[in-house]
């Protein structure tokens, strides 16, 4: 049953498709061949029904996007007809003006260009490129292709003779036929109003079915209206009598005999413009669908699809198209759910091609500048007039007016290499306003893992202010740099250490690492050094960071420049310098500290509890390298570092793990099972030769039940322990979110 729903669902929806595709399909072909003169504009009626034919099935059958109906489009028309008028007065690369016969094969050798290009974006994954032009130009670009094809259709509209000169004809009411403004404006009626009329039928349908109405009212006052040949306000035989659809295709063919490699090679440009727009106009419409349906369409499948469908268009003489918003809805909302909607679409084209193409000559030009008219309008975002309401968007509104400048002033190509142009520098603009530097903080807001006494925190928080910690984002380029480079300036002048940490770094160019060079040598002049944490080993390009700077010497023996493998190494290594220079150079790590000298221990010689808790205490010394206790193993002993580090670490399935503290000497660690009597939540492993203090809890809780005042001072002294950690974490917390 839900098979013959999706079937009845497809075909219905197909044909709802194939009524709003047609007419506009028929539209965007006659205004693509109208440059070339009244004669040629059955052959663009033609060219738009076989373009929404081939699209119509080929398309589907390959593309990516079930739902999707492809067809001849406006950015089409647009850039045919702009070429046409290009060729038709002597355009680079060509020998001078074209007559029309030479024309109509450089259309096709055009559109079968821009098919090979598809279908290349599709083969090397274009379909992600594409959706990541500025939306600013790609809104310029159709609204400059609006505006074209509304300035295009006015004198349709107008019934202006054939070599009427623009503006003069628009200003010249005497050359004006009322015929075709009646019919143009019963057109533009019948779209606007056919919502409220019904929604049965598409908008273009009831439009065109005004405009004919019209057009045959007109008729019963002016009997000449129903001459057929030779008829200007009225399209044409699509086929002349005595000629099939086929002759009319072979003969379109026949005049590539007298091309030139170096025509060929002037139509690249054009179909390099032409394939991006037709391409971007298909993915935006599978975007909408996707939304609509909650589907996921793949784009670079939709791609190929576009390509072959518009290579099939091309050498049937139809026109190249897109996947179209209008009949694609239609199709969506009445049912269609496969691939077969599209292909019944483009057979329902064929039917009409074979069986009412002589009809198709009796529409009326005017009715279908109407069409175009109100889809030009229709095209221009005015959402981009909201731009204008703030400076800070006010260059976006500047890159949509110059593309739509360039495409009504110059042409579209011109507007395609400035849209290029623009788009390269609002990525560099917008690079440029987005600081790399994701974080900045200092050595006292942010220490290492590693637990420090009491006293050493101290001085830590005032010499550790030399410290700069930099996390660094995005990439690091030529267009960046400087903004990086002031930023840092001022703490070039007092750091002691800046730590670049470049853990989120996507990439680096040349000037980048020249500037990183600059940073070392401006720091080495006052002894200060530059250290670098989290290079990527690989980066999005491939690249590993650290041979990368190797090669450029901005990592090198000689200079004052530092690596290390995680930021908490970094700030490890710093403070240790810090400490060091505070004591004068002289480290005592290597000295063992007695049970009185620990901060938990504090004034238990005072009342003579010392010696009732060193019963319980054992003492143990482990080598480096070698694992005091693993996650999840049973234990409740308390350890207290004499002499050497002990690193604590979550271990993850994976094999990597999660630093949580390195315990120097002073320190104590394996605190939460000795209060609470579960299994380890972590590793402990001996980083070098270590010395320890073991209180097991099981013997402590014998000596505090015969002195209890031992039991009320451990776990006194543990709470305060626990409360200054805690303190430690909320102040590199606050820091690290206010930075």
């Amino acid at each position: 049953m839900a098979k013959v729903e999706t079937l009845s669902g497809d075909l219905w929806g197909g044909f709802a498709a194939m009524l709003v595709a047609l007419p506009s399909a028929v539209a965007y072909g006659v205004a693509s061949h109208a440059p070339l003169g009244a004669e040629y504009v059955a052959a663009g009626a033609l060219a738009g029904l076989l373009g929404a034919l081939a699209l119509g099935i080929v398309a589907p059958l390959v593309g990516g996007a079930p739902r999707l109906i492809s067809a001849p489009c406006a950015p089409a028309a647009a850039v045919l007809a702009a070429l046409t008028v290009a060729l038709l007065h002597g355009a680079p690369g060509f020998a001078g003006p074209l007559p029309p016969e030479r024309i109509l094969p450089l259309l096709t050798i055009l559109a079968v260009l821009s098919g090979l290009l598809q279908v290349l974006y599709g083969a090397v994954g274009g379909g992600r490129l594409i959706k990541y032009i500025p939306y600013p130009v790609v809104s310029g670009y159709l609204s400059g292709v609006a505006v074209l094809i509304f300035l295009s259709q006015l004198p349709k509209i107008l019934g202006l003779p054939e070599g009427a000169q623009g503006w003069q004809g628009f200003a010249d009411p005497a050359q004006w036929k009322w015929q075709g403004i009646a019919v143009g404006a019963a057109t533009i009626g019948g779209m606007l109003t056919a919502p409220r009329i019904t929604t049965a039928l598409p908008a273009p349908v009831l439009g065109l079915a005004a405009g004919v109405a019209t057009y045959f009212g007109c008729g019963l006052a002016d009997p000449s209206l129903f001459r057929l040949e030779g008829n200007p306000l009225l399209i044409g035989p699509v086929v002349k009598t005595g000629d099939s659809v086929l002759g009319a295709v072979i003969g379109r063919w026949g005049g590539l005999g007298g091309l030139g490699w170096a025509e060929v090679q002037a139509l690249f440009i054009p179909a390099l413009t032409l394939s991006a727009l037709l391409s971007i106009d298909t993915l935006k419409t599978c975007v909408v669908v996707d939304a609509l349906t909650q589907s996921r369409h793949d784009s670079n499948r939709e791609l190929f699809g576009q390509g072959f469908g518009n290579l099939a268009s091309a050498l049937i003489g139809g026109m190249p198209g897109a996947g179209t918003m209008g009949a694609t809805l239609v199709n969506v909302n009445s049912g269609g759910a496969t691939r077969l909607s599209g292909v019944v679409e483009g057979l329902f084209a064929l039917v009409v091609l074979l069986v009412f193409s002589r009809l198709v000559g009796w529409v009326p030009i005017a009715a279908l500048a109407g069409i175009l008219v109100v889809v030009a309008c229709r095209m221009v975002d005015r959402t981009s007039l909201h731009l204008l309401r703030q400076r800070s968007t006010l260059l976006d509104f500047l890159v949509i007016a110059v593309v739509v400048v360039v495409a009504v002033g110059y042409n579209l190509v011109a507007a395609a290499g400035v849209g290029l142009g623009l788009a390269i520098l609002l990525f560099i603009r917008e690079q440029m306003r987005s600081s790399v530097i994701r974080r900045k903080i200092y050595g006292h807001q942010l220490s290492s893992r590693k637990q420090r006494l009491p006293e050493e925190r101290e001085l830590l928080l005032e010499a550790a202010r030399a410290t700069t910690i930099c996390e660094l984002q995005g990439t690091l380029f030529f267009g960046t740099t400087d903004r990086l480079f002031t930023e840092l300036e001022p703490d070039l002048r007092t750091s002691r250490f800046i730590i670049l940490d470049m853990r989120r770094v996507q990439g680096v160019d040349f000037t980048a690492a020249h500037m990183l060079e600059q940073l070392e040598a401006r720091l080495s002049t006052r002894g200060a050094e530059l250290v670098f944490s989290s290079l990527p080993a690989q980066l999005p390009t491939g690249q590993d960071l650290e041979t990368y700077f190797r090669h450029l010497g901005v990592v090198r023996a000689a200079k004052n420049v530092r690596v290390f493998d995680t930021l908490n190494e970094a700030l490890e290594w710093t403070e240790d310098r810090h400490l060091a220079a505070a004591h004068g150079g002289r480290g005592e790590q290597d000295l063992a500290l007695d049970l009185a000298a620990f901060d938990l221990l504090r004034e238990f010689e005072a009342d003579r509890t010392l010696g009732a808790l060193s019963a319980c205490v054992a003492e143990r010394t482990v080598a480096a390298g070698e694992t005091i206790f693993r996650r999840g193993e049973a234990g409740a002993e308390l350890f207290l570092v004499r002499r050497g580090e002990v690193r604590i670490a979550v271990p993850f399935e994976s094999g990597k793990q999660l630093i949580l503290t390195v315990c120097g000497r002073g320190h104590i660690f394996g605190d939460m099972a000795f209060l609470d009597k579960r299994p380890r939540s972590a590793d402990a492993v001996a980083l070098t030769e270590t010395d320890l203090y073991v209180i097991p809890r099981a013997r402590f809780d014998e000596v505090v039940r015969a002195h209890p005042l031992v039991g009320v001072k451990i776990f006194a002294r543990l709470a305060r322990i626990l409360a200054l950690r805690l303190r430690y974490t909320d102040a590199e917390l606050r820091a690290l979110l206010e930075a």
